[in-house]
């Protein structure tokens, strides 16, 4: 794909009321076109106020102009940004009329997507800049942040180049027989090979640390009723947000809320009690709920254990985690709870909730001890593990067939893998899909 050639616009700040709206305009005509609407030319990295007038001539506002000539720009382009007052109707009439004046309004991403074209950043950096935007913790800033400086591009490019060299090393082996390089045999191809293969497990474990904090889990509460489902999921938000009442069966529907666990967020849903029912409304909750079980990352079986049911994990999904607490230690002598080792809280008092916090970030991997590197997307994983499942495949011909040929297409295929994180080896179809969910500014 090669960079664009015309000129763009868009607002870059949230749309509303406020002290100041910039309008980035990027391309070979910026600079042109800002002196079409404000008769001025302004010095390159410095601020120059201006007019800002329609094509009639009238004045639109007074604004600041901000001139970065190519290739020192978020796009590598020559980019200018108008910085006027934050008002809707002002802001929309300077844009109307630089786009009178031959921009073209920007799509969805553009200006992040020229950056990458014209190779300011790599598709993971791309990637991290709507990341940051969206993060919701500051954990996922830092991590967001840390891919945004290229952190996790660079651990790619090295696993990368470095299975480059295994490839050339056993190519030549083969177009070379003459020199003799009994290269299958020798142990430091297998050696080689075998610490790539655990540079990678080590990157996969911290992409999936960061997978977490970017995109969260849904955490379903279950169990039956009046086990304190919904007293719970008020003593995890900190706020009364579901009805507790002393009445079987008061939650009907699913309840949504999402907090911060360990930097993660988590989305905690609320179900109706698991039981046989003859009110049409409480089926239909129940119905719910093992819906939103068969959608779950991870199952919360909470147990009343003041009055242990027999409740088990048989009516969960066999396929989703799940972990089990009981609930109401106040009212559970001690020497029940002894009876029923585990996870014991009270979601009346708060006893036991920081413990049950840890066990939900531990249930799905979230390691707090240490930070993840960077933000990595469900993209990023399933690269990672392709290449994992080719390095797993050549390494089994290294040690059963000793096929050289196999062996070096299947680390062709862990390579290619490898490149469509940073975009090396990326199709327009991907590039229009990532770049399509960023904003209109970016």
């Amino acid at each position: 794909m090669q960079p664009a050639r015309d000129t763009i616009a868009a607002i870059a700040t949230p749309p509303g009321t406020g002290g100041v709206s910039i309008i980035r305009i990027s391309g070979g005509e910026a600079l042109a076109i800002a002196a079409r609407v404000s008769g001025i030319t302004p010095a390159p990295r410095r601020a120059t106020l201006a007019h800002i007038r329609d094509a009639r001539g009238d004045t639109l506002d007074q604004a600041l102009l901000l001139y970065y000539p190519a290739p020192h720009s978020y796009t590598g382009e020559d980019t200018l940004e108008i910085q006027g007052h934050g008002g809707i109707a002002v802001t929309q009439a300077v844009l109307a009329a630089v786009l009178d004046a031959g921009a073209r309004l920007a799509e969805p991403g553009e200006y992040t997507r020229r950056a990458y074209l014209n190779n300011k950043i790599d598709l993971a950096q791309a990637e991290a800049i709507a990341d940051l935007i969206n993060a919701r913790s500051q954990a996922a800033v830092k991590a967001a942040n840390r891919s945004l400086q290229g952190d996790f591009s660079r651990e790619i490019e090295t696993l990368a180049a470095d299975l480059l060299a295994l490839r050339i090393y056993i190519e030549a082996a083969l177009d070379f027989p003459e020199e003799e390089i009994d290269f299958l045999r020798e142990g430091d191809i297998a050696a080689r090979l075998q610490g790539w293969g655990e540079r990678l497990r080590t990157l996969l474990a911290q992409s999936t640390q960061g997978r977490l904090m970017n995109d969260g889990i849904n955490l379903v509460i279950a169990g039956k009723p009046n086990a304190g489902k919904s007293s719970l999921l008020n003593a995890l938000v900190g706020e009364e947000r579901a009805i507790v009442t002393a009445q079987a069966g008061t939650t009907r529907d699913i309840v949504r809320e999402t907090i911060l666990i360990h930097g993660m967020p988590v989305n905690i849903l609320d179900t109706a009690g698991l039981r046989e029912a003859s009110d049409l409304v409480e089926q239909e909750g129940i119905r719910r709920t093992r819906h939103a079980l068969s959608q779950a990352d991870l199952i919360l079986l909470l147990r009343d254990g003041s009055a242990l049911d027999g409740a088990t994990d048989d009516e969960l999904p066999a396929n989703i985690p799940h972990l089990t607490a009981y609930n109401k230690a106040d009212q559970t002598p001690p020497a029940i709870q002894a009876q029923h080792p585990g996870l014991w809280i009270s979601a009346k008092t708060g006893a036991g909730i920081d413990a049950l916090r840890d066990a939900i970030a531990h249930a799905v991997g979230r390691d707090d001890r240490e930070e993840s590197p960077y933000i990595a997307r469900e993209r990023h994983l399933r690269a990672l593990h392709q290449a994992e499942q080719h390095y797993h495949d050549a390494l089994a011909q290294l040690h059963a067939t000793q096929n050289g040929e196999l062996i070096a297409e299947d680390l062709r295929l862990a390579h290619e893998a490898l490149g469509s994180i940073t975009g090396a080896t990326s199709s327009d179809d991907l590039l229009g899909h990532i770049f399509s969910s960023f904003c209109i500014g970016k």
